[in-house]
């Protein structure tokens, strides 16, 4: 019997996973990881997050459905290994202007990485890893696929592009084929204690000013040099935000680009925020080697982002990326994924947005 290692959160997408699993005849084992270290996190609004207090309570219900089930629970603390990689990592990205993807590099790094190789030290083996993904992988011939999942409104595959090659080939998604609304009624009958809670909003359940504490004021200006208000932080804009600038104006006005040299916010209308072309570092090809030549495919440039026709073409390491039609908001350091219809070809964090 093959045995599964399946990555609980706690809540209802991982639970029903582990429970599909066991039905199709896995050996199935349930782990979560603790990645909270005791910081205070308090927050000024009403959300969700993976890092945060609310961590204790979300293990417990982990360990509550592997007791319905009959299955093995064990916990694993990666909270240094996660500040070390994740933590750190968004704190550089802020406070260097730019908009950070913590869980695109939590998958890659602590989720289907260090979480495993914990997971191995201690003496557990396994043949597969699973999570509560909706995403899907598919073998055809010799060769692995990671796909988006079925369910449009729910697919994941956008967080999943720093995962290797040669990873996919040991990992499940038993989400991939189920809309989110029928996981749901299924999970229902299963009194799982996940039921009623809220999806997570983001990976971190505190305010911003925690883990960039110091912030330096400067102009904001508009796209002609003239001074128009004053930020409070680099760190706490991002390109695209309308809210918060205290700027009146006769029409609204939009972060359209983020000076950290000179530690400048620039600010125009909304026709101001589109543009078409834009490279990308850290490449990283999933589904298909890297492209000797210019591809044409569809691209996202973030999460809710429709998938726009486009040209991508590398060169020494890094893509050349060029829209058919100019695109809204298009921030460095989000993360912009490749598509060839439903077959996710790789991706890279968006570096320089040409004007």
């Amino acid at each position: 019997m093959e045995k599964v290692v399946v990555g609980l959160s706690g809540g209802i997408d991982s639970s029903f996973a582990l429970y599909l699993l066991k039905e199709m005849g896995f050996k199935v084992i349930g782990v979560s990881m603790k990645i909270w270290d005791g910081s205070d996190v308090s927050s000024s609004k009403k959300k969700g997050g993976c890092f945060g207090p609310k961590e204790e309570e979300e293990i417990k219900d982990a360990e509550k459905v592997c007791r319905i089930l009959d299955v093995p629970f064990y916990v694993f603390d990666l909270s240094k290994e996660y500040k070390r990689d994740v933590l750190d990592y968004v704190k550089k990205e802020y406070t260097a202007g730019r908009t950070p993807n913590p869980c695109v590099l939590c998958n890659r790094k602590i989720k289907f990485g260090l979480l495993l190789k914990f997971v191995a030290k201690s003496g557990i083996s396994f043949d597969f890893f699973a999570t509560g993904h909706y995403a899907r992988i598919e073998k055809i011939k010799e060769n692995y696929f990671l796909k988006k999942g079925i369910d449009e409104k729910k697919d994941q595959s956008y967080f999943l592009w720093k995962l290797q090659k040669e990873q996919i080939k040991n990992i499940l998604f038993p989400l991939g084929n189920w809309k989110k609304e029928d996981v749901k009624k299924e999970a229902k009958k299963l009194k799982f204690p996940a039921l009623d809670k809220p999806e997570s909003q983001d990976f971190f359940e505190g305010d911003l000013e925690f883990l960039i504490p110091e912030t330096k004021k400067g102009p904001i200006k508009d796209l002609k040099g003239n001074i128009l208000g004053e930020h409070k932080g680099i760190s706490h804009y991002t390109i695209g935000q309308r809210r918060g600038l205290g700027i009146s104006f006769l029409e609204p006005l939009y972060v359209v680009k983020i000076d950290p040299k000179e530690n400048t916010i620039f600010v125009g209308t909304k026709k101001d925020c589109f543009q078409k072309k834009f490279s990308v570092f850290d490449l990283n090809w999933v589904s298909i080697d890297e492209p000797k030549e210019e591809i044409e495919c569809f691209v996202k440039v973030r999460y809710k982002h429709n998938p726009a026709k486009a040209k991508v073409k590398v060169e020494n390491g890094k893509a050349i990326v060029e829209f058919e039609e100019p695109q809204l908001s298009i921030t460095p350091g989000q993360s912009t994924v490749f598509y060839d219809g439903d077959v996710l070809l790789g991706g890279g964090i968006i570096d320089f947005v040409y004007e």
